[in-house]
C-alpha cells in the first residue's frame, strides 16, 4: 500500500511540474519563431532556433522600447533596493532583539502586523504622500530612482525585520559582550560580529525580495509612470506589447529576456532559501 502511495505522490508531483513549466515552455519555443509561426503553429517546435537570437537582437536595439536602458534601470533599482532592505532591517532586528522593553516588543508587533496589509490599500496614499513630500521639502520621489528604492524599502521592511529578528535571537549575547570588552563600539559590534553571521538570512532575503523587485510591475508603474526615462523591464515589456501588439514573436522574446536573469539568480542561490527560512527557529 505504501508503494502505491509513493507512486501516486510522484505522479502528482510530475503533473504539477508539467503544469508550472507549461507557460515557460510555450514562451521559450515561440520566442524562436517568426510572427506567422507563432499565431498559426504555437505548439510546434521552431524550425530554426537561430531566430531566437535574431529576435533578441531586434528587441535589444529597439529605439521605441529602450530595452537595454530598461535592463540597466532594473539592475540599478534591484541592487540598491536589496542593499537598503538588507542593511536597515538587520540593524532594526538587532536593536529590537537586544532591547528588552515593552516598547521594542510593541514596535516588533507593528512590523509583523504590517506584513498583512494589502498593497492595494496603500498604493494611492503612497503617491499622494510622495507628492506632499515634494511640496514641503522639494525632494522629488516620483519618477526617480530614490523614490522607487524608498518605496521598496518601506514595503520590504516588515518581512526582513521579522526574519532577522528570529535569527538574531539564536546568536549568543556573549559574542557581543566579548567584543565590547575588547573596546569595540556598538557599530563595530554589529558590522564586524553580527552582520557576517546573518549570511543565511541575507541570502534568503536577497532571493525573495530580488525576484519580487525584478518582476514587479504595479509599484514601478505608480512611482515611475509610463514614458519616463527610468523604467524597469516589466514596464518595457508592457510598452513593447503596446507598440508591437501583432508581433507576438518579439513580445514573447521580450518576456523571455526579462525572465532569464531572475531564473539564473534563483537556481544559483535556491539552496539557501530553506536554510535561511528555518535559521533561528531551533536554538
Amino acid at each position: 500500500m505504501k508503494k502505491y502511495r509513493l507512486y501516486l505522490f510522484e505522479a502528482i508531483m510530475v503533473a504539477l511540474l508539467v503544469f508550472f513549466l507549461y507557460p515557460f515552455v510555450i514562451v521559450f519555443i515561440n520566442s524562436a519563431k517568426d510572427a506567422f509561426s507563432v499565431t498559426q503553429y504555437p505548439m510546434r517546435l521552431p524550425e530554426h532556433w537561430g531566430q531566437l537570437f535574431t529576435n533578441m537582437a531586434t528587441i535589444w536595439t529597439s529605439s521605441n522600447v529602450r530595452y537595454s536602458s530598461s535592463f540597466v534601470s532594473s539592475l540599478v533599482i534591484t541592487v540598491f533596493s536589496l542593499a537598503v532592505v538588507t542593511i536597515f532591517p538587520a540593524m532594526a532586528g538587532w536593536v529590537l532583539v537586544r532591547t528588552k522593553t515593552r516598547a521594542s516588543q510593541f514596535i516588533f508587533l507593528l512590523f509583523v502586523a504590517a506584513m498583512v496589509i494589502p498593497f492595494q490599500i496603500v498604493m494611492f496614499p503612497l503617491v499622494s504622500w510622495f507628492r506632499a513630500i515634494f511640496t514641503v521639502t522639494g525632494i522629488r520621489l516620483l519618477r526617480t530612482y530614490l523614490g522607487i528604492i524608498v518605496a521598496y524599502l518601506g514595503f520590504g521592511l516588515s518581512l526582513s525585520v521579522f526574519m532577522y529578528h528570529g535569527f538574531i535571537k539564536s546568536i549568543p549575547l556573549e559574542l557581543e559582550e566579548a567584543a565590547i570588552i575588547d573596546g569595540s563600539r556598538l557599530p563595530g559590534v554589529f558590522f564586524r560580529i553580527i552582520f557576517p553571521l546573518l549570511t543565511p538570512v541575507h541570502a534568503t532575503i536577497g532571493i525573495l525580495h530580488g525576484i519580487w523587485i525584478w518582476n514587479d510591475f504595479l509599484l514601478p508603474l505608480l512611482v515611475l509612470g509610463k514614458g519616463n526615462r527610468i523604467q524597469t523591464l516589466p514596464l518595457a515589456v508592457a510598452n513593447f506589447a503596446g507598440a508591437y501588439v501583432k508581433q507576438w514573436d518579439l513580445i514573447l522574446t521580450a518576456i523571455l529576456m526579462a525572465m532569464i536573469p531572475v531564473l539564473i539568480f534563483f537556481f544559483v542561490a535556491q539552496k539557501r532559501i530553506v536554510k535561511g527560512m528555518v535559521a533561528g527557529s531551533i536554538k
